[in-house]
């Protein structure tokens, strides 16, 4: 899809913790279209654009979700919740990234999030178990400490509705007893650790990541000696951080 400016109107903005709020954008149902796992940029003031990833799958009627962690002591992030919160309109860019979901891969998924990097993994994740399919769906997400699970309960409701979703939490901090319910599970560490602990072949899946390029690498090489497929690995971090190899990836 070519990218396109247009206008948003502002239709919701809700704080889902003291430092994440979502944002609901409506627009013309035709230029809001977007693959999941594409992002949007919105206009800031003159030629800064912020990126920010779609949480959520087209939905055909014009309207996008986002994710925006709210940093007060920087001076961008300031500008854009007073932008958003006062302004009934604004303007886009979108759609923009490679990093999106094959629709014709009958491979099973491996989605590593951290921190608001979940609302990339949530567009594909729509997609993914609205098609249906029996392919197991494993989805890990990073953060500092529960509270940062900021929508913990959706994730736990796709386990529960979906018989090939797997939840994975994980947390810097400790994880009281009795998080794990069926098909959730809550782990202690950082996240490439962890999953060298916790998988084993990953030769037949494809894998998404959506994070800082730091952690996006760390994953990446802690994930090659079980069976990563390179050419299955799809991250924003690709285009706008690669890293200085022979081999990007």
């Amino acid at each position: 899809m070519t990218a396109r400016t247009l206008i948003c109107y502002v239709s919701a903005v809700e704080d889902l913790t003291s430092d994440v709020f979502r944002v609901h954008l409506e627009g013309r149902a035709e230029a809001m279209a977007h693959a999941p796992g594409q992002y949007l940029e919105l206009n800031l003031e003159d030629d800064v654009w912020v990126p920010f990833s779609i949480a959520n799958a087209h939905r055909g009627d014009g309207t996008v979700e986002l994710h925006i962690q709210h940093w007060p002591e920087h001076d961008n992030s300031q500008r854009l919740r007073e932008l958003v919160l006062k302004a009934g309109k604004l303007r886009v860019r979108m759609p923009g990234g490679e990093c999106r979901l094959d629709p014709d891969s009958t491979r099973p998924l491996l989605l590593i999030a951290a921190g608001t990097g979940f609302a990339q993994m949530k567009a594909l994740l729509e997609a993914a178990l609205a098609a249906d399919n029996a392919l197991p769906v494993s989805f890990w997400w990073a953060v500092r400490e529960r509270r940062d699970f900021y929508l913990e309960s959706l994730a736990r409701e796709w386990a529960e509705t979906h018989a090939n979703f797997y939840f994975h939490a994980v947390s810097e901090a400790p994880i009281e007893a009795g998080f794990d319910e069926e098909r959730v599970f809550g782990h202690q560490g950082r996240i490439d650790q962890v999953l060298v602990e916790n998988l084993q072949d990953i030769s037949g899946y494809d894998v998404y990541l959506s994070g800082s390029p730091g952690m996006v690498y760390a994953c990446i090489d802690i994930l090659k000696p079980l069976g990563l497929d390179l050419e299955r690995v799809f991250s924003d971090v690709f285009s706008y951080a690669p890293r200085e190899s022979s081999n990007p990836r």
